[in-house]
């Protein structure tokens, strides 16, 4: 009888072996495959160990509302089923939304910043330009001349042998071949005190005449809180 029942014994334990060492092979098996499978190979095929991901993932945080299970002073049954989340992919679908807006707040202040910058330079060329123009302006005014100067006539500027720049009434055309200095220009005196070139004074003159029709439509229409800028292209 214990022969029998340690023949048994013997026999069920080289059993359990076989299929302990079976299994041991199976589990080897599919670990090699798979780490086989997440390897890398070079050019002269050299298995490498897979890098490692360097793409960075945003984490998008959604806030909930806080529960409170005293609602106005009121004692509720069950504050879980009254502020639970009824499916889980919601609070997938609140990240999305909340990400989606920040993208969004983003774009819309970069697109106002690049327009405010963009009217920065459009502003400091206009600065540049009213400095030339003040130089220019303070350069001629500067200039010898030996008639008081009457804003709306048109001045010739010359200048001697010696380097001295001088006013004229006379033109080129009023001295003809006997012109005794070099021309350098024609300016028209505004009334604003500024010189402007002789072949800018006909686009001078269309701009003033179309200020001072507005100044005049303006000053005829009846008082109003909002500017008006009707007759301004008529």
């Amino acid at each position: 009888m214990c022969i029998q029942n340690f023949g048994s014994c013997h026999y069920y334990l080289a059993a359990h072996r076989y299929w302990y060492k079976k299994r041991v092979e199976f589990f080897f098996c599919i670990f090699t495959s798979n780490s086989v499978m997440n390897m890398e190979t070079d050019k002269d095929n050299n298995v490498s160990a897979p890098k490692k991901s360097t793409t960075r993932t945003t984490t998008t945080a959604v806030a909930l509302v806080e529960s409170n299970i005293n609602p106005s002073g009121l004692q509720l049954v069950s504050s879980y089923q009254t502020n639970r989340v009824g499916d889980p992919m919601d609070l997938v679908a609140l990240a999305q939304q909340v990400q989606k807006a920040d993208e969004f707040i983003r774009a819309n202040a970069s697109n106002r910043l690049t327009v405010i910058a963009e009217q920065i330079r459009y502003l400091q060329e206009q600065a540049r330009k009213v400095l030339e123009d003040a130089k220019k302006d303070a350069e001629l005014h500067h200039a010898a001349c030996n008639v008081v100067k009457k804003p709306g006539n048109m001045y010739y500027l010359y200048m001697r042998e010696s380097g001295q720049r001088y006013f004229s009434i006379l033109s080129p055309k009023d001295w003809g071949s006997s012109c005794p200095h070099k021309f350098l220009g024609a300016y028209k005196l505004q009334f604003d005190m500024s010189w402007t070139p002789s072949e800018e004074v006909e686009k001078r003159d269309s701009e003033i005449s179309i200020l001072d029709k507005l100044l005049s439509q303006q000053t005829a229409l009846p008082p109003c809180n909002e500017p008006n800028f009707q007759g301004l292209t008529q």
